[in-house]
């Protein structure tokens, strides 16, 4: 689709600084665009870009300054977002969802299925499941028994659902993730793990978006919670009876220990490592390959590992480097002893 630049304004809420009849007819990224493209600046790290990208016009912030080579920008309150709604209308949805029941889908008599569901080629909906209004199963997954999904839910294919499992409406669900496994408990009798029955199930509230290859344990009694909004990236391991509040983030590869709690807007950065039986407080954030060993506050950002307040991390990451410096210093300084113990007839 075409559009000038006037016409993405009215679109986005922006003010256009430049000419604002230039047509654009892509988008892209600041560093592969080209002549006809749109393109955004967030971040202030990449601003010396906005005077060498191809793009024909750049959605920046308002605090930006007209860039010397006078290229066109347009400036908003959110960058990101004002070009995520770019998007939407320079490329439109072009992918086609399955619609209605392929004829290979195995679906219990005892299963529910309200209007509009589509269950791709396939996929198993055992009995006593549940789908809510509009949701759209891909192909290969499976719907175990008593499982509830909400209106509007999308889950791509190869997800498997076990039994119980609660999903609220609008919820994404991204390729091989597993919901509503086993937790992790076993108890040693003379030599031998004998398995605790996991015997608790798996809720995930509306609005929340699961990456792929992400495992949900069910609870060993009561449940494992996601709250409302909470968006989960790629290869996350959330282990049983863990309780996740609203809105957070949490990032690929972090793995989260039984019984922990996690507050509302919390964000794991990647990798981040929690052990089990420990609260994070609201606000708080985790950062990238940390290992949390005990509660953390709310409003905190912590690091490193074991994961300490992030400033004193900091302080202590620069000792380190400085190691190498102090050890030669210190050799120095015991010669030095040394031959002032000498001068003066100390004898060791």
């Amino acid at each position: 689709m075409r559009k000038t630049l006037k016409e993405i304004a009215l679109e986005i809420g922006g003010e256009v600084v430049g000419d604002e009849s230039i047509v654009i007819t892509g988008v892209s990224s600041i560093k592969e665009a080209a002549i006809g493209d749109i393109t955004f600046l967030s971040n202030p790290k990449y601003a010396p870009l906005l005077e060498t990208t191809c793009a024909s016009a750049v959605i920046t912030s308002r605090d930006i300054a007209a860039p010397a080579s006078k290229k066109a920008i347009i400036r908003t309150e959110n960058p990101s977002l004002a070009f995520s709604k770019v998007i939407s209308f320079i490329l439109p949805e072009t992918l086609k969802h399955p619609k209605g029941i392929h004829p290979s889908a195995i679906v219990s008599k005892n299963a529910k299925l309200a209007n509009d569901v589509a269950l791709g080629a396939y996929t198993v909906v055992e009995e006593g499941a549940k789908i809510g209004q509009g949701s759209i199963i891909y192909p290969s997954c499976y719907i175990g028994q008593d499982v509830e999904i909400g209106a509007g839910t999308l889950i791509y294919p190869n997800v498997s659902i076990r039994e119980r499992t609660v999903i609220g409406s609008r919820v994404i669900i991204h390729s091989g993730t597993v919901l509503g496994s086993d937790g992790f408990g076993f108890v040693t009798v003379e030599g031998k793990h004998r398995k605790i029955p996991q015997v608790g199930i798996v809720e995930i509230s509306d609005d929340v978006e699961i990456g792929a290859n992400v495992t949900i344990d069910r609870a060993r009694f009561d449940k494992t919670f996601i709250g409302r909004g909470t968006k989960i990236d790629n290869l996350v391991h959330i282990a049983h009876n863990v309780i996740v509040g609203e809105n957070c983030f949490i990032v690929a590869q972090v793995g989260i220990s039984g019984s922990t709690v996690i507050g509302n807007n919390v964000i794991l950065a990647g990798q981040a490592g929690l052990v089990g039986h420990i609260n994070i407080g609201d606000n708080a954030i985790v950062t990238a390959q940390s290992g949390v060993s005990k509660s953390v506050p709310a409003n905190t950002t912590v690091s490193g590992y074991p994961a300490r307040p992030f400033m004193y991390q900091q302080r202590v990451n620069a000792c380190i480097q400085n190691l190498p410096k102090l050890s030669g210093l210190l050799k120095e300084l015991k010669l030095r002893i040394e031959e002032l113990e000498k001068k003066i007839g100390i004898k060791k």
